[in-house]
């Protein structure tokens, strides 16, 4: 392994312990469409491909949550808010 792969590796490392991420959790409901759900997730998460919000989307309804992404807790935090506002329910793990 290169000396700058092993450097970046041991910072990631670092930061990693230091703010371990937060999950941010999408929980099924029975009262949004599956449609409005995708179109929140997109608008909510910008980090997040369409196959990927159908796939959370898809998950949440099958089991009754799935993870949507793992990030730094304030950013978790705006997620979860947005998707709220959006009239779906979300929580945080850590």
């Amino acid at each position: 392994m290169a000396e700058h792969e092993t450097a970046t590796r041991s910072l990631e490392d670092t930061l990693r312990a230091a703010f371990p991420p937060a999950t941010v959790v999408l929980h099924n409901d029975d009262v949004n469409s599956m449609d409005h759900v995708i179109l929140a997730l997109l608008d909510s998460v910008p980090e997040l491909e369409p196959e990927r919000a159908v796939e959370v989307m898809l998950t949440a309804h099958e089991r009754g949550e799935a993870d949507v992404i793992a990030c730094p807790l304030e950013r978790a935090e705006l997620y979860r808010e947005r998707l709220e506002r959006r009239g779906l329910t979300a929580t945080i793990r850590r």
